[in-house]
């Protein structure tokens, strides 16, 4: 816990994205942190998230042998959203299409700055200690 409340006192001294948390109080601070405005990656989809992504209209247009390569990339476990897999999705439906603008958007997911940093919300308690330590 000891860590946790240096590296917290750390970011609050720092302020390494300029948020102003010098001027802010322990509620402000602790509110700033864990408001989701940072994005994080998603290392990898499932099969069945890219799936729920494809707009049917578009899937129907496809040829019989484009279909076909879509089903086999959503038979995967895992697909890296921003590797190879990306580029065949956008070959397959071209980057103004409806369902890469989906995928696009499922594989940014909101995060907080607490999350990014230490993986939990922080406490206005946490905040405090870390202030005065």
């Amino acid at each position: 816990m000891m860590a946790f409340i240096q590296d917290l006192k750390n970011e609050i001294d720092s302020d390494p994205l300029s948020r102003g948390y010098s001027a802010m109080t322990d509620q402000q601070i602790t509110d700033d942190l864990n408001t989701k405005y940072r994005s994080f990656n998603v290392p990898f989809l499932t099969g069945n998230e890219v799936a729920d992504a494809i707009n049917a209209t578009e899937y129907n247009a496809l040829a019989d042998a484009q279909k076909d390569r879509v089903i086999a990339l959503t038979n995967r476990e895992a697909i890296n959203p921003f590797g190879f897999s990306a580029t065949v999705m956008i070959d397959i439906f071209g980057a103004g299409s409806d369902t890469i603008a989906a995928l696009q958007a499922a594989r940014v997911e909101p995060i907080s700055r607490a999350q990014e940093l230490f993986n939990r919300d922080v406490k206005v308690g946490q905040v405090t200690d870390a202030r005065v330590s």
